[in-house]
Order: C-alpha cells, then structure tokens, then sequence
C-alpha cells in the first residue's frame, strides 16, 4: 500500500464517522458530558458550576450535561453539590468514595451516555471559551481526543516561574522517554469522543494525576488523532495540588509505561484493533523500521555466532538452517512485543513465523548452495559475507511479511472482534 493510498483511507474513514450532535439527536442523550471532578471544594465549587452552566446554555448550542464528581469529599461539598443539581436543569452529582481524578474520570466517563466527554478543573484556570474549540473537532468526527494546550503557539499563560519550568520539564521527559508528540499532557481541560473513551479506558491503570498523561500516550500510539487547542490559563494561587508528591507518581507512571511498552504487557497494536477501522491509524513505520532493524541487529549477531560454532560439527547448510530456525524463533517473539506491540495468538504468530522462516531459510540457503555452485572451496570471509548480504535481504522480506501479514491491523481487528463476538 502507498503513502497516498493510506492517507485516502484514513480521510474516506474519518469522513465515514458519524456526527455526534445526529447521533445524540437520534438517541435522545447529550451531545456534551462535563465533568468537574471535585474533593473538598465546597467554597469555589457554587461559582465554578454556575459560570459553566451559564456559558454552556448561553453558547452551546447542543443538549449538554455537567456532572459533578465527589471523590469522597468530606467537607460540605457534597451538600453544595446536591444544592446545584436540584438548581440547575442539566447539572447532576456522581458520588465515589475513594479520591483520586482518574478514578472519577473513569468511572463518569465509563457510564456516561453523551456523545463527546470533557472535564475541566474545578478552579476554571483555562478561559471557558476554548471549550466549543476544543469539542468541535470531536463532534464532526474529525478527531478522537483534544486537549488544551498551555505550551502552543498562541496560548496565553499566567503563572510562577516554578510551576512554568516543571510544566515544560515534564513535558520534554514525556517527549525523551515516550516519544510524545502532544505538547501539554497536564492541563485541566480536555475532552475524548466517548466510543474511544471505552476502548482506551480499560488500558488505563492510573487512578490519579497520571491518569491524563496515561490515557494520551496509549491513544497517541493505538494511531488516534490528538486535536491541541491553544488555551488562556491563569494559574489557581489557592492550588493544592502537592506538585513534589505529584511529580513523583508521575515519574513513576512513565518508569510504568516504558516498562510495559518494552515487555509487551500493554498490547498497542491490540488496542488499536479494538477500535473501529474508522478510528484505526496505520502505525508509524519509521518507528517500526527502527526497532525491527534493533531487533535484526541483534538476531544477525546470535546468527553468526551460532553459525560459527556449528559449522564445523554439522556442516555449513545444517549450521545454516539450526542458527537461522532458533534465532527466527526468537525474533518473531521479540518483534511481536517489541516492534508491533502485540500480545495474544502467541502460536499463530509462531507458525506464521516459521513459514517467514522457510522464506529465508530458501534465500539464505539458496545464498549458499549458488556460492558453491561456483567457487568450489569458498574462503570463510567470502562464505559469511554472501550469507551477510542474503540475511539483508532476507531480513527485509521478513518485515514486509510480518508487517503486512502476520500483524497486519486487519487481522487483529478481525481476531479481536471474533473474540469480543
């Protein structure tokens, strides 16, 4: 499939989804859920709720829904917060009894039935009216999450010094470490289309600030469209966010994902699979290329070494074919993790692999037996250095057919529905 192939099929896929505000219409729900997660907010939280409703009935022109989310306050917030949900039409309360936002964003947005959820933080930092740019995109299909943005192009930003340097140092980690390509994982304000949101949500383990952080890493790699939208933000002086203790859980949760990215427990390509083909985007090949060519360094390494040590025991096709069929073996198992990020139908994988193997085996073998067809007692260096170039070409035939056979996105999606069904 070609560059331009690929890009008409993810524009006629995106042109395909349909529109939150019809759906919405069609199924009698809200087109927008708000959630305002809250713990012991009881003196800002009657002026925060009133000014969203006010600016959602006055702009919004879509059925629209703010919810409050308790965790476990134990102040007078949760009175304050049934005292607005009786005021205003549209307003309800969801009471947890643990704290923690990621957990009240899951547990909201899990049962939420609007088309698009958003949140924001209860200090209303970000300027309200970034809020229809944000959830625009979402509605018409055009992309899966947005989030504002306090470090892009065009955004106006009030706050200390130390907060500036940790926001931006934080970033640049997500960036070093994992690749990121969104600029502001931590802003109070963003918003998901809610059929992603229940793929994604069971991959997201974190039940506190990582929570957002988390979330945008794994949708960034299942190949999700991320919108950033440019926002005003004026730094809350009353925050009590523990910005150390905070920092360290979410240095925790990059230590987490990077781990689980390497050892194949969190399954990027599965979770892709389990989105609609209209939400899947093709992974990123440069990315592959790099870490199938890792992985192809270090199996042409354990190749030549077992190859070495058998040729003088068993011969050069025998060694040929012993070190080629156990060092496959093992890179199939290290590109199912490593490079595709898949886990699941290990033995599928494995007998689609030895059949990747025969077609290498017939042209590095094939290598072998045209060198002695003419030279009758090659020299080892020459020997080794047809077998060298046969396992290059050898090695790129192999990731086209794991690439496009083996783990391609259709036959996950095929298998993860047949599983789901």
């Amino acid at each position: 499939m070609t560059d331009i192939d690929t890009g008409t099929e993810r524009i006629a896929r995106f042109a395909s989804r349909p529109n939150a505000a019809r759906a919405a219409a069609l199924a009698g729900v809200p087109v927008l859920d708000v959630v305002i997660p809250v713990y012991n907010e009881e003196t800002a939280l009657a002026d925060s709720v009133r000014r969203v409703h006010r600016h959602l009935r006055d702009t919004f022109p879509y059925p629209v829904r703010i919810t409050i989310a308790d965790n476990a306050s134990i102040d007078e917030t949760p009175r304050v917060a049934r005292e607005l949900a009786s005021e205003l039409p549209g307003v309800r309360v969801v009471r947890l009894e643990q704290k923690g936002r990621g957990r009240a964003l899951r547990e909201v947005w899990s049962h939420s039935d609007a088309q698009v959820l958003a949140y924001m933080d209860v200090d209303l930092s970000t300027d309200l009216t970034a809020l229809a740019p944000l959830v625009a995109p979402l509605i018409s299909g055009h992309s899966d999450l947005a989030i504002g943005t306090r470090l892009g192009r065009g955004s106006r930003v009030v706050r200390g010094a130390k907060r500036e340097f940790i926001s931006r140092c934080y970033n640049l980690i997500l960036k070093s470490t994992l690749a990121a390509g969104f600029s502001d994982a931590q802003c109070g304000f963003k918003a998901i289309r809610a059929d992603v949101a229940r793929e994604l949500l069971p991959h997201v383990s974190d039940a506190g600030w990582f929570f957002d952080t988390e979330l945008l890493v794994l949708a960034e790699r299942s190949g999700l469209r991320i919108h950033e939208v440019p926002v005003d933000w004026v730094d809350d002086p009353d925050s009590r966010v523990d910005i150390v203790a905070t920092a360290a859980a979410d240095l925790k949760g990059v230590g987490r994902l990077l781990r689980g990215f390497a050892n194949g427990s969190i399954p990027v390509n599965a979770i892709a699979a389990q989105l609609e083909p209209s939400q899947a985007a093709p992974r990123s090949l440069f990315r592959q290329v790099v870490r199938f060519a890792t992985v192809g360094v270090a199996s042409t390494a354990a190749y030549l070494v077992l190859f070495m040590l058998l040729h003088g025991v068993i011969g050069a096709q025998a060694a040929n074919l012993v070190a080629l069929l156990v060092t496959a073996i093992g890179n199939t198992a290290a590109n199912r993790r490593f490079t595709f990020g898949v886990a699941g139908n290990a033995a599928r994988h494995h007998v689609e692999g030895l059949i990747v193997f025969g077609i290498a085996l017939a042209i590095t073998s094939g290598a072998l037996a045209g060198l002695h067809a003419v030279v009758d007692q090659p020299h080892r260096i020459l020997e080794m250095s047809v077998l060298v170039l046969a396992n290059l070409l050898a090695t790129a035939v192999r990731f086209v057919l794991l690439r496009g056979w083996v783990f391609h996105p259709r036959r996950l999606r095929s298998t993860a529905k047949g599983t789901r069904s």
